[in-house]
């Protein structure tokens, strides 16, 4: 199966606009890796055709993950994994596309 013109659509510019809104609107916190939403623009100018070249090639490894126990209401533990902001973004990508790499 070739994915070459899947993984175009992906990295579009326009999928790559979307996914970056959404990551707006959510509002989401800074990641394990400190970096806030707001940087996120200034990282991809600087970073994002690097980042894309990694993804084409199959060389993009996400960090790991932390996972931080949080309290559940009746008294158990739920564990949660704490992405990176980067990593949650092209999670958004992906996601927006309705498919996985």
């Amino acid at each position: 199966m070739d994915t070459s013109s899947l993984m175009e659509q992906i990295l579009s510019r326009i999928n790559f606009s979307a996914a970056y809104l959404q990551v707006l609107r959510n509002k989401e916190v800074a990641g394990i890796d400190g970096m806030t939403v707001e940087e996120l623009g200034a990282y991809f100018s600087e970073n994002g055709e690097s980042i894309k070249e990694q993804l084409r090639t199959r060389k993009y490894k996400p960090q790991p993950v932390r996972r931080v126990e949080i309290s559940k209401p009746d008294g158990g533990i739920r564990n949660l994994g704490v992405p990176k902001v980067v990593d949650r973004f092209l999670l958004m990508k992906r996601g927006s596309l309705g498919c996985a790499l």
